[in-house]
């Protein structure tokens, strides 16, 4: 089985239209959404969702106001002022320590399990997609993504399909990692502008420490020539393939707005970049696995 994870080192560079447009190409294949703080594949891959399940992570403190003899020590010693002067915890403040159920002398707070979210199952038009969305403000999401791509991973067993594609999260930090781990391929997509090739070189620095093979899509790739030739530099520079560009197209936007995947939209004019494009990753592919061990 082969997973490939789509990433970027900052929001919005174009990463899920990227992906949303590769689903549509190559052999059959199972959809992970992993971006889960800011979940957005849905709205291209329009799911029809066939399981809802809770995300469950973590503690949360409640304090049983028949009990509590408002000694204050509570208060005292919790260091996140999740806990107000009536005795109520702030759940958004709330870290799940439980150092208030332990200095709790009438042993008025009790830990619960904290709801998080949910993950879904769904089928779209592409395949079976597995995605998830947290409360707002709630964390742990490197481990719903864990829960993503696990659910995943066992569909795609269950199916004999051999290939998984995934939506990860922008940035470096714990959802990314836990998006990359087990990867066949990252392929990050990056735009030039400063902020996007600087932080394409911060994620290029995680996917080579963890021994990930990756490749670079330049998207937008005509709006500034010269901070796209660093990009391609840089590439070479890292042994990083090129697997392609993308020019700067209001088609993108349109595409989005009527929920359809570039390949969709504009099949014979973006559709033949991301063609290319899949081309290139499959190559990848094909040059890793021959070069894997036996």
């Amino acid at each position: 089985m082969q997973e490939i994870v789509v990433i970027s080192g900052k929001g919005g560079t174009g990463k899920t239209s990227v992906l949303s447009a590769l689903a549509s190409l190559g052999p059959s294949k199972i959809l992970a959404d992993c971006d889960v703080d800011a979940a957005d594949l849905h709205l291209i891959m329009h799911p029809r969702i066939q399981k809802q399940e809770e995300f469950i992570s973590g503690e949360l403190a409640r304090i049983d106001t028949d009990t509590c003899t408002e000694c204050g020590l509570c208060r005292e010693y919790c260091r996140f002022d999740a806990i107000d002067e009536s005795f109520r915890i702030w759940e958004q403040d709330c870290e799940g320590c439980a150092l208030c159920y332990h200095v709790c002398p009438s042993g008025a707070v009790r830990m619960e399990p904290r709801f998080n979210g949910y993950w879904y199952v769904s089928e779209t038009r592409f395949g079976t997609m597995v995605h998830a969305a947290l409360l707002p403000g709630a964390e742990n999401s490197g481990k719903l993504v864990t829960t993503v791509r696990s659910e995943a991973r066992e569909i795609a067993e269950e199916q004999n399909i051999d290939l998984i594609l995934t939506d990860g999260s922008p940035g470096i930090g714990c959802p990314v990692i836990a998006s990359l781990s087990r990867t066949n391929l990252a392929v990050i997509v990056a735009e030039p502008t400063l902020a996007a090739v600087s932080d394409l070189k911060r994620v290029q620095e995680l996917t080579a420490y963890f021994s990930i093979p990756s490749g670079i899509v330049i998207n937008k790739a005509d709006i500034n020539d010269s901070l796209s030739y660093e990009i391609e530099r840089f590439a070479k520079d890292n042994d990083l393939p090129l697997l392609g560009r993308i020019p700067y197209e209001e088609k993108v936007t349109r595409a989005q707005i009527e929920g359809k995947s570039i390949t969709e939209y504009d099949p014979s004019g973006l559709g033949d970049y991301m063609r290319r494009i899949w081309e290139s990753i499959q190559e990848r592919l094909d040059t890793e696995q021959n070069a894997s061990p036996a």
